[in-house]
């Protein structure tokens, strides 16, 4: 395996815009899995709207272009090929794993096609999903499964043997999602303190934390996989330690510009669901007021003016310092 994957990166041309977006190749597991992926979000889809619900088309297309798109573009461009002979282009494949193809697959809400009374559903809310999500947890695992990947004999050897790159891929891809999804979709799956503002904190925390594989990267004097990217003969390009300078500082800024996006995806989830109890509870006390307001109306209509009485109880609500007092005492 490892003379094929050598004699396969010596046939590559020197790296280019032009030969990198030419370098496409096909990886038939990932192929598959972005397939079958696609085809049961398109019919959860359809469903929800033979049953009368409303899908928007952003959601859609972040799952289809921004999620599955990631995937492909990972395992299946020139990052792919030229990350047999490159560790920046397998640094950057790495990255979109782990951070950009899950915030695109969350931004497409899968998790809400699930049946109430579906396999799936008991599955996201049974006790070992509730503790891989829970949000330290889920940081500690993204965090740890980078560090492993990059400070052990894990990356040379997913590139020497083509089953164990499938798992590590696997892998970025799953422990990313077990913090972006229930950030931005499944509120079953985070504890009750997990609000909102606690969100944007744990969101911010976590792009610091996402940053820290990158520096380690490029202020460590070892080469990770040095001995395989050493030993492969190409005559262009950075040194080995020059390749690493540049992942380690892609690896940064990737994780940063992708930090930015997630953050504001919570804070938009966050202004949705104030404004939709808002409206709720401005509903509620219209339904609420309405019968009073008539009563009251009709009882002046059917009488003669009488003699003020005088004010014996404030109502509740002028009183009342919470929103819901607030609310009233406008509306009266």
């Amino acid at each position: 395996m490892a003379a094929a994957l050598s004699t396969t990166a010596a046939a590559l041309p020197e790296l280019t815009v032009p030969t990198f977006l030419g370098a496409w190749q096909l990886d038939g597991v990932a192929l598959a899995a972005v397939v079958l992926l696609g085809g049961l979000y398109v019919a959860g889809v359809r469903r929800h709207r033979r049953a009368g619900g409303r899908w928007p088309i952003a959601r859609t297309t972040a799952f289809l272009v921004l999620g599955l798109g990631a995937i492909v573009v990972a395992t299946m461009s020139g990052l792919a090929a030229y990350g047999r002979v490159l560790f920046w282009p397998a640094a950057v494949q790495n990255i979109v794993l782990d951070l950009i193809a899950p915030l695109g697959l969350a931004l497409g809400d899968p998790l809400a096609l699930a049946t109430p009374d579906g396999p799936l559903h008991g599955v996201l809310t049974g006790r070992v999903v509730r503790l891989l999500t829970y949000p330290l947890v889920s940081s500690a695992a993204v965090l740890g499964s980078e560090l492993t990947i990059y400070f052990t004999p894990y990356f040379e050897t997913a590139l020497r043997h083509d089953a164990v790159l499938q798992l590590m891929h696997l892998q970025l891809l799953l422990t990313g999602c077990l913090f972006v999804l229930p950030m931005l979709t499944h509120q079953e799956l985070l504890p009750r303190w997990c609000t909102h503002p606690v969100r944007a904190a744990l969101v911010f925390l976590d792009g610091l934390f996402d940053s820290l594989p990158g520096i380690v990267v490029m202020t460590s004097g070892t080469l990770v996989a040095g001995h395989w990217y050493a030993a492969q003969p190409r005559t262009w390009g950075p040194t080995p330690k020059q390749d690493q300078l540049i992942g380690g500082g892609l690896m940064l800024t990737l994780a940063e510009l992708v930090g930015l996006p997630f953050l504001i995806a919570v804070f938009a989830q966050w202004w949705r669901t104030d404004r939709a109890k808002t409206a709720e509870l401005d509903a509620r006390l219209d339904h609420e007021l309405l019968p009073a307001a008539t009563a009251s109306g009709a009882s002046a209509s059917a009488h003669e003016p009488a003699a003020a009485v005088p004010e014996m109880t404030r109502p509740w609500w002028e009183t009342d310092s919470g929103e819901v007092g607030q609310r009233m005492r406008r509306r009266s």
